[in-house]
């Protein structure tokens, strides 16, 4: 029940986001089967927290069944990613890239300012490659947020959305992290927050447009 309700509350945040300004539901053509896809981001991305194979890009790649290149590197955060994010592109050439970045630099107490201007910069990467970016919302650390399940988006991520106009899947790290059992440390899901994040981001996913459920 509650998996059905975090779909139905997607749902609604993709199309707030239309409504501000970017891409919302039905925007884009669904990606083929063959279809490959770079998760850029940092540790939870490569899925610290949980065993090999559950992670999400490998988890997101079983529904879709899509590749998906797990381009997670711990401790990264969005500006020394700009670095490797080219290379990337050039070794995989995906059709979409899942942009997932910004925690490290909240725990860094880095100005979002300066974190929203550094993902406005790989979004810039990605399109200039050919290929279309997805940003992932990130919540800023939040002892009081984790305690009562109320953890939220930094709004720059709703923001960079709009000026962009690129699409945007907001809540799901915020919603895992505020469920004690989905989570392995305070910033890190566990398997079962990993399967919950795969499921969450197919559905959006589906959409906006970019990969069609079966049935």
């Amino acid at each position: 029940m509650r998996a059905s309700l975090r779909a139905v509350f997607l749902t609604v945040l993709v199309a707030l986001v239309a409504a501000c300004g970017g891409s919302g539901p039905g925007d884009f053509d669904p990606l083929p089967r063959q279809a490959t896809v770079l998760a850029f981001g940092d540790s939870v991305t490569h899925g610290t927290g949980a065993g090999d194979g559950e992670d999400f890009p490998a988890r997101l790649g079983a529904i879709t069944g899509w590749t998906i290149i797990n381009d997670g590197v711990p401790g990264d955060d969005a500006n020394s990613a700009r670095e490797r994010l080219a290379p990337g592109l050039r070794e995989h050439e995906p059709d979409l890239v899942l942009i997932w970045l910004g925690g490290n630099d909240f725990l860094s107490q880095r100005e979002p300012a300066s974190v929203k201007e550094d993902l406005r910069v790989l979004v810039g990467i990605v399109r200039d490659h050919g290929a279309r970016p997805v940003l992932l919302g990130v919540p800023r650390a939040s002892a009081l947020g984790a305690a009562t399940g109320r953890l939220q988006d930094d709004p720059i991520y709703r923001e960079l959305a709009r000026e962009e106009q690129v699409a945007l899947i907001e809540g799901v790290l915020s919603g895992v992290l505020s469920e004690r059992e989905l989570r392995a440390d305070p910033v890190h899901p566990n398997a079962r927050g990993y399967r919950r994040i795969a499921s969450e981001i197919a559905a959006a996913l589906d959409d906006l447009g970019l990969w069609l459920a079966p049935g």
